[in-house]
């Protein structure tokens, strides 16, 4: 799939890009029903921990329902997630976002937002969950080397806790392009864009976007499966999680095989 030429101007000028429809609800409805199934084995884990090649990042009291932030790698618990997420309408934007014919698969994240846990995320920009110092990162292509598609599991309204992203003008940024911390850094959260959208929606944004997002207060859940894509090279760490930091496209052993990725 390759994309328009609004969509890269939207991706170049705003930090990202919406896909309507591009999931059907046919295909939406066994993420929907894999992401049920983690949720369930959330409540049996109760702690934040490795399972079924997944790991699981939970809080929440002795007794009552846990709250699950998020599962990283949650294709390795479930194979349905991981191999929606080499789909060519997923792949495609992001090498072509990357400049690259290939790309390093270090994402494939199920978050969680159930009605009322108070899931939310602050003002961030994804480069400070890639680079972590010490070598662990380099921007390889100059245009930050990472792609975050965010498939939307279920509507995304303005009640749920929507992703919102802040236009480059309403933050200060540093020489790096990085979001500048502290209680004096300029930031304008009234200038925030938020994203609403149907199941099957994808957003995709880049590393320096600056993204956040409100808690839950609809009576229904709010998911999201996040993949993150990488340029050759640029990733220097290890990720959690059975088959992680792959090599996408994946390689075929012959035409109908079945699909075999290659480990990075």
């Amino acid at each position: 799939m390759k994309l328009s030429d609004d969509d890269r101007r939207r991706f170049d000028q705003g930090g990202f890009v919406v896909l309507r429809g591009l999931f059907r609800e046919a295909e939406v409805a066994p993420v929907r029903a894999a992401f049920d199934r983690l949720y369930e084995t959330s409540q049996t884990l109760r702690t934040t921990g490795e399972h079924d090649g997944a790991f699981f990042v939970l809080h929440g009291p002795p007794a009552g329902p846990v709250v699950v932030q998020r599962v990283v790698w949650a294709g390795g618990a479930e194979p349905a997630l991981l191999a929606l997420s080499e789909e060519p309408r997923l792949v495609e934007p992001a090498l072509e976002l990357l400049g690259t014919s290939r790309c390093e698969q270090l994402l494939c994240q199920a978050h969680f937002k159930m009605p009322n846990d108070g899931v939310a995320f602050d003002w961030h920009q994804d480069i400070q969950h890639r680079d972590k110092g010490g070598d662990t990162w380099r921007d390889v292509s100059g245009r930050g080397s990472f792609v975050q598609t965010i498939l939307l599991v279920d509507d995304m309204t303005e009640e749920n806790g929507p992703l919102e992203f802040l236009p480059r003008e309403a933050v200060e940024l540093d020489g790096a392009g990085r979001l500048v911390q502290g209680g004096g850094a300029r930031l304008d959260a009234s200038r925030a864009v938020p994203v609403t959208g149907r199941a099957g929606d994808v957003l995709v944004f880049g590393p320096y976007a600056v993204h956040g997002s409100a808690p839950n207060h609809s009576p229904l859940p709010r998911r999201v499966l996040i993949n993150g894509y990488a340029a050759p090279g640029a990733n220097k760490r290890f990720y959690p999680g059975r088959g992680a930091c792959r090599v996408l496209p994946a390689v075929h052993v012959d035409v109908g095989a079945p699909r075999t990725p290659r480990v990075a």
